[in-house]
């Protein structure tokens, strides 16, 4: 028996096939081999076309399906993980009204800070766990006083996992922690944010009907089986955002447990079991994979938008057009820890919600043109990412999340010792890698869905561990550099 899971990433889609009794990922690609593009008509503007995700689905099941030669009707269950926070507008037919506004998109955030004054934080935030803020329901308050044609021809609003849950099975709906992800659940009340619908006067007929994260979302359609090479009726078992998947893939479902990625944005995610919040709502909560009112798990979540963007930045326009990413981690090596001085803020991605969805930019410091070269500069640039992670950390720190070991997948800027080593040895934290991702994550909450696994830890009994890296026996390097580093963000958030 097989399980297939899909990862719709805004960079590309990534599928896994993974058998059931193994745990073994037996086939695995991603599209499109070049990054998918994001549009951006005006700063602080991100689009990309569902359309596009669902071409690259086909296409990646295509690939994953040839590679492994496995008989379709093998196949038990499908799963599928997302980029949160998106904005795909429907009309009656189903039909995307425009392309979709994603994650780091900013156009939402006035939006959301109206809404905070109005409603006050002292209402908000027992009810969402947030500040309304840049998410999904902003996005659409954008849609409806700046293209109100458009708007009075959305039948229903969905994320980015829905729209393609729907593409597979015909069967629009949504989930718990979906709606969380779209600030649109009451934690308070348990059920769909009415209050917020009601402020931004959106229909509650907008929203898809709700189903478990586990268990049966629709079945793959006859047309479907037939362009996929799948078999029709396999059902769709499982449906997460990105980061509660990421935690799911390793093994990160009680209190007290922390996962982090770093792909084009960076995020820290870590379990609590009840429902707290940050004051300033500088780091985000939403409803884990396994939440209900009865046990809850919260995600509380950092993301830094500047992460692996930057690091390619970097790559494209201070390196040799020839040179790789390890041969650039070699390079950056080659400067001493703290770069002589060198400091990057990453935060050229957007507004940051850590820094209260201020747009600061990115911008670079201490750079001494008798001194300094490339390698100062790449180091400084990977030491800013891991600092971008530590003072979101101090946040969740406050909020009460001890922070002793991480769990990260072997990818992305994981695969850099650099980044490995500043981030373990800033934080006094143990990184635990595993060979996992957010593809075979998803397979697997497939798997929990339909029942394949007795439980989650089932699931996840055979997670290889890759490497432990602990924290430097000296880490006064590391921590002075961030001392220095975050003076100069407090400096920049004062003007």
């Amino acid at each position: 028996m097989y399980i297939l899971g899909y990862d719709i990433g805004s960079s590309s889609v990534k599928a896994a096939l993974v058998d059931v009794e193994s745990g073994k990922c037996i086939a695995q690609d991603f599209y499109p081999k070049s990054e998918a593009p994001i549009k951006s008509v005006a700063q602080g503007m991100a689009e990309q076309s569902p359309e596009d995700w669902w071409m690259y689905v086909k296409n990646v099941t295509s690939s994953v399906l040839s590679s492994a030669n496995v008989a379709p009707v093998d196949i038990k269950a499908i799963g599928i993980s997302y980029q949160m926070h998106g904005l795909v507008t429907l009309d009656s037919t189903m039909t995307p009204l425009r392309d979709a506004i994603i994650w780091c998109d900013s156009r939402g955030v006035p939006y959301g800070n109206k809404a905070t004054s109005d409603l006050g934080d002292d209402y908000c935030m027992p009810k969402l766990l947030n500040k309304p803020g840049n998410f999904t329901a902003t996005k659409l308050a954008w849609v409806k006083e700046h293209e109100p044609e458009l708007f009075s021809k959305i039948d229903k609003i969905c994320l980015p996992g829905d729209y393609i849950a729907y593409k597979l099975t015909g069967n629009l709906c949504t989930t718990m922690s979906g709606l969380s992800e779209m600030m649109l659940w009451d934690f308070s009340a348990n059920s769909p944010a009415k209050f917020l619908l009601d402020y931004f006067e959106f229909p509650a007929t907008i929203l898809p009907p709700i189903v478990p994260t586990f268990g049966d979302a629709g079945h793959v359609t006859a047309s479907i089986a037939a362009e996929f090479g799948l078999a029709e009726g396999t059902p769709v078992t499982y449906r997460a955002g990105d980061q509660p998947n990421n935690a799911l893939s390793l093994g990160v479902l009680n209190a007290g447990e922390i996962a982090a990625t770093a792909g084009t944005s960076g995020v820290v995610y870590g379990i609590i079991d009840k429902t707290s919040y940050d004051p300033q709502s500088r780091v985000n909560n939403f409803a884990h994979v396994n939440h209900t009112a009865e046990d809850p798990h919260i995600g509380i979540l950092l993301c830094i938008n500047g992460t692996g963007i930057l690091n390619s930045w970097m790559k494209r326009n201070i390196c040799p057009a020839d040179l790789s990413y390890p041969a650039m981690n070699e390079l950056a090596a080659q400067a001493p820890v703290g770069s002589l001085g060198v400091s990057v803020l990453p935060f050229g991605n957007g507004a940051e919600r850590v820094l209260c969805n201020e747009s600061t930019g990115c911008s670079i410091h201490g750079i001494n043109f008798n001194t300094h070269n490339r390698s100062h500069l790449l180091r400084a640039a990977q030491e800013g990412i891991v600092f971008s992670f530590i003072y979101g950390i101090e946040i969740m720190q406050e909020m009460g999340m001890k922070v002793e070991t991480i769990h990260a997948g072997n990818a992305n800027m994981f695969l850099s010792p650099i980044f490995r080593d500043t981030l373990a040895s800033t934080s006094g934290a143990t990184i635990k890698l595993y060979d996992t991702d957010g593809a075979v994550g998803s397979a697997k909450g497939a798997g929990i869905g339909a029942g394949l696994y007795e439980s989650a830890a089932d699931a996840f009994k055979t997670l290889k561990l890759i490497d432990t890296i602990k924290p430097a026996e000296d880490r006064t390097p590391y921590v002075e550099a961030y001392k220095r580093w975050k003076k100069l963000l407090d400096n920049s958030i004062a003007k």
